[in-house]
């Protein structure tokens, strides 16, 4: 087949994939369709006054008389009185920024977007040329402003989707033009936002490798303040693709006005905070343009990625309860359905196994309650057997030697226990030392000139060849294929980009990061629409992916390597800003063997919980309590997975942790509280619950005990009204070190 024929079939997976097209942006449960008309044409209508509201928030537009579009205002939503902002905004305003500048006009401050032409200039201004509202139903809108340079025939289109319940906002940017060759696209944000407060506090996210979604908070100056990964496919390894703002103070918990924004790209991510010299913040999100100057031919619409935030007057914990209602009901694959607990091997046996060692996890497996027993790394290739991580990585097939019975034996022996069966991948990899790189060297990213460099003794696949993603999707079609019973994937994504160069993009090297990304869509894409139904977890050597585009693919994510739950406390808060506990896979492993399985279990417990563990290392009375624990995380997990989180005592500059989950009916809740150092004399107080029904009795049970053992609360099995439990608190922590509680509160019935 020609380059060409090959050029023409990624260019249709491109306008058919979610970052390319107007209305196929959104996942299929929220599907918008806006107007795609470009900006020739006849002329339509233009709004004024352009709102952007949800219940309580919103983003004002306006259209000047120089046809400019400016931001007039971001915050608490107005009365609705429209005449009176058409007739007096102007004069009682003091923010107006241009809402999508372009490069080379009198803005001095970093622009939305800058586009090279076909003459070489970079200059572009955009008029508004018209306006489009499309109410999907009584929650969700999408607003559109098309926007055109008349001189180089650039036109842009800003969509705002709102999500009126959550309070969330989702805006992205398309943009196409009419010159006769192909123009570079150097600078492409998603929005721009304005705000002019007294003063800004920025928490970033970022860490390492079993270190993910450290908090770290500053305050934003005079000046530019960028948060950048230019890592290609582990993107997030270092630093998380979300923030929250705090306006006129640091953000708190339960109270200011705050801001949380999150990017929806698995690729190179650039926020940028700009202070201008009249202490007017600027806000732009965007696909990093670092080494990514785009490509763009002529009438092709370039979809940036999605920016998703919301605001709060009530601090973070508002914030994050809004983001966790949107992901749950328009983001996160199966965002209303239930996960599944799990056994892994990974932790027990690492690369050493056999068809026998496995059969034994299997059973243990189904002795513990779970549902399912996951097979991880090390389980194909045969020419080069993957014994070690340096070896065997893209030739899926089974090792004869270590399994001879293959996958579906397993498959078998998992029914037989009374649990699914589910399968580690990592698709988009490739060890040198394979048969597929031995066929295909041209497969892979490798740069041609210099010596390569091996990121864990492997490389990337070019997932901007077509070919390379036909592959791709086949290891998985294949698999299930095969074995039908495979029942859950875990998708890994161990290495960054390195030796950056494409052979397929040839002289277009500056697509190949947004390429890339765009043909893993293409790939998870076409495995949603056969297989609908597959759960996956996503993973990346831990949090290295996390962001809400790849969730539209995945039930879940593994949030980190590290399984110490002291390290696992701080994480899972990080994470927790952003998503829903029903998003963040946690394990009981051997990690800091000097904690109790209970603390490691409690820990694990107020996330998604699975167990890495050789049951049979344990004692008689740590394997009982392990099986009372999966029967007892099965009583609350709807609680956990679907309730509102309320995040009590952080473990920032604290000895103690809490965090409780509350039914949507406030008829029950969840309390996890844990003791990690306390020091001699620590001075305790009553814990204040959060999110009760104040009229509401509560009956007050702790749960997850040791066999044989009582619990040592003096409430325990008392009754509390709700104005009492939230004013008041109860004592939940102890002097103790490394101990934790799990107490269930349930309604009274009148």
């Amino acid at each position: 087949m020609t380059k060409q024929l090959f050029l023409l079939v990624v260019l249709i997976g491109f306008f058919s994939s979610p970052l390319y097209g107007a209305s196929s942006a959104l996942s299929s449960k929220r599907q918008v369709v806006v107007s795609d008309a470009g900006c020739q044409g006849p002329s339509r209508h233009i709004d004024s006054v352009i709102r952007i509201a949800t219940a309580d928030y919103e983003l004002i537009l306006r259209t000047e008389t120089n046809g400019r579009l400016y931001q007039y205002y971001i915050g608490r939503r107005l009365a609705d009185d429209s005449k009176s902002l058409v007739d007096n905004w102007s004069t009682v305003s003091h923010l107006r920024g241009e809402a999508y500048p372009g490069a080379g006009d009198a803005d001095y401050f970093e622009p939305a977007v800058t586009i090279t032409h076909n003459d070489g200039s970079f200059n572009t201004v955009l008029k508004v040329v018209g306006t489009e509202r499309d109410i999907i139903d009584d929650n969700v809108t999408t607003t559109a402003v098309t926007l055109h340079d008349e001189s180089y025939g650039t036109c842009v289109k800003l969509f705002y989707t709102t999500y009126a319940r959550e309070n969330v906002i989702v805006a992205r940017t398309q943009i196409s033009h009419s010159e006769k060759k192909p123009v570079r696209l150097d600078s492409y944000a998603s929005a721009m936002l304005y705000f002019d407060r007294a003063s800004y506090y920025l928490t970033q996210f970022n860490g390492d490798w079993a270190d993910e979604a450290g908090m770290h908070q500053q305050k934003l100056e005079f000046g530019k303040k960028l948060i950048d990964t230019k890592l290609g496919s582990r993107a997030a390894l270092m630093v998380s693709p979300f923030f929250e703002l705090g306006f006129d103070s640091p953000a708190s918990e339960d109270h200011g006005d705050v801001m949380v924004g999150t990017l929806g790209w698995t690729g190179n991510f650039r926020f940028t905070f700009e202070v201008d010299n009249h202490g007017i913040l600027r806000l732009l999100p965007a696909i990093n343009p670092v080494n990514s100057g785009y490509m763009l031919e002529r009438d092709t619409p370039f979809v940036t990625p999605e920016f998703i935030f919301t605001l709060s007057d009530e601090g973070m914990g508002r914030a994050s309860r809004n983001m966790h209602d949107w992901a749950r009901r328009y983001s996160l694959k199966d965002g209303d359905g239930d996960r599944m607990t799990l056994l892994n091997n990974w932790e027990t046996t690492y690369f050493d196994f056999n068809e026998q060692k496995l059969g034994d996890l299997i059973k243990e497996a189904g002795e513990l309650g779970v549902d399912m027993f996951l097979l991880d790394d090390g389980w194909f290739g045969n020419k080069y057997p993957r014994s070690r991580d340096n070896a065997g990585l893209g030739d899926w097939c089974v090792t004869a030697d270590k399994l001879p019975g293959g996958i579906s034996k397993l498959v078998d022996m998992a029914e037989e226990s009374g649990v699914k069966f589910g399968l580690w991948i990592e698709p988009e990899m490739v060890n040198p030392k394979s048969e597929l790189f031995e066929k295909h060297p041209d497969w892979a990213i490798m740069r041609p000139n210099h010596e390569p460099y091996y990121h864990r003794s492997q490389l990337v696949l070019d997932m901007s060849n077509p070919r390379v993603q036909d592959h791709v999707f086949g290891i998985v079609d294949g698999l299930l294929a095969e074995n039908p019973g495979i029942a859950y994937f875990k998708w890994d994504c161990n290495s960054p980009i390195t030796n950056i160069y494409s052979p397929w993009q040839g002289t277009r090297q500056g697509n190949l990061y947004i390429d890339h990304v765009r043909g893993v869509y293409n790939v998870l894409n076409r495995i949603r629409d056969k297989y609908p139904n597959l759960p996956m977890m996503l993973c990346s050597g831990g949090g290295g992916r996390c962001d809400y585009e790849a969730l539209k693919y995945f039930t879940e994510f593994w949030c980190s390597d590290n399984t110490d739950p002291v390290e696992r406390l701080f994480i899972q808060w990080g994470f927790s800003q952003l998503f829903p506990a029903k998003a963040m896979c946690a394990h009981v492993t051997s990690w800091r063997g000097d904690t109790s399985v209970k603390f490691r279990t409690d820990v694990a417990m107020s996330c998604k919980m699975g167990f890495d563990i050789r049951l049979s290392s344990l004692s008689q009375r740590d394997r009982l309590f392990c099986r009372q624990a999966i029967a007892d995380y099965n009583r609350i997990k709807s609680t956990i997975l679907d309730g509102d989180l309320y995040r009590l005592v952080s473990p920032y500059g604290s000895d103690h942790t809490a965090v409780s989950y509350v039914d949507k009916d406030k008829k029950g809740a969840v309390v996890f509280a844990y003791d990690i150092y306390p020091r001699f004399g620590d001075k305790r107080r009553p814990v204040q619950l959060k999110g009760l029904d104040t009229d509401a009795e509560y009956i007050v049970e702790e749960i997850s005990l040791m066999p044989d053992s009582r619990s040592s609360l003096s409430f325990d099995g008392k009754i509390f009204s709700g104005d009492y439990l939230m004013k008041n608190g109860l004592d939940i922590f102890t002097a103790g070190r490394l101990k934790s509680r799990v107490i269930k509160l349930k309604a009274v019935e009148r």
